[in-house]
């Protein structure tokens, strides 16, 4: 395991690496959808680090459990982190019971647990730039090495982001960090949610545990069926880290 001095060091470089950021961006600071889990938790005290006084944590419950409300202002009050709460569950039923009503009608059948999950994300990173552009703060991501390989995230959801600063760390590092950020014990060892519906954890959804994708990560042996379904997950999510196709047509002379 690391030594203090280790993690103080790598944390210190990725606050460093947040203040470039902004800098080259000519932003004034950095905002953080907090959701009470440990990931957020982390980068949340790395902004606060980085900006004491020009980062925001925003709480954006959409029909949420309320106990994330709770650990996400639980982690804002032990960083002494400014926040706001923007609570999007009217909007969420809005647009879902709209969406719904109208496939039904027409004779489809409509996917409503994966569809409202996703956009549950895909409405708070919409809060979230609503935010950075009135404040021009950057909008700071969450995902760590887990997810970004496995792409473990909503396409431009909670990966609609303008940096990362944790998507090296596996998720052992990602608490290793949080204790160091002097974050609650129950904050640094949650159980890992996106909070997309109800009981939902990530390593259930995902049928394999962080634990085994950071041993992977790091080059460890681990059973080959699983080293086979960790890089499947990683080409059919390659679509989420990279830009959209683009059509090139040869360009039409003029008339």
């Amino acid at each position: 395991m690391w030594s203090a001095e280790e993690l103080e060091t790598r944390i210190n470089r990725a606050v460093e690496w947040l203040r470039e950021c902004v800098h080259e961006a000519h932003a004034q600071g950095l905002v953080i959808g907090v959701s009470g889990g440990v990931d957020s938790a982390v980068v949340a005290g790395l902004c606060k680090r980085a900006f004491p006084y020009n980062s925001i944590g925003v709480i954006l419950p959409a029909g949420s459990n309320p106990a994330d409300r709770e650990d996400a202002w639980l982690t804002t009050e032990a960083l002494s982190l400014k926040t706001v709460e923007i609570d999007l569950t009217q909007a969420h039923q809005g647009i879902l019971t709209s969406v719904k009503e109208v496939l039904t009608a027409q004779g489809y059948t409509f996917e409503e647990r994966l569809s409202q999950g996703n956009l549950k994300a895909r409405l708070r990173m919409s809060a979230l730039y609503a935010v950075a552009n009135s404040l021009n703060y950057l909008v700071v991501g969450t995902d760590n090495a887990p997810e970004a390989y496995t792409g473990y995230f909503t396409k431009y959801g909670d990966g609609g982001v303008d940096i990362l600063p944790i998507a090296s760390l596996t998720k052992t590092e990602v608490r290793a960090w949080a204790a160091q950020l002097g974050l609650p014990e129950k904050i640094v060892n949650r159980v890992p949610t996106a909070g997309l519906w109800e009981g939902q954890t990530d390593e259930q959804e995902m049928g394999i545990t962080y634990d085994l994708i950071d041993r992977y990560l790091l080059g460890e042996e681990i059973p080959e069926e699983i080293q086979e379904k960790i890089e499947k997950m990683h080409r059919q999510s390659n679509h989420k880290r990279q830009l959209p196709p683009t059509l090139n047509l040869p360009k039409l002379p003029k008339l």
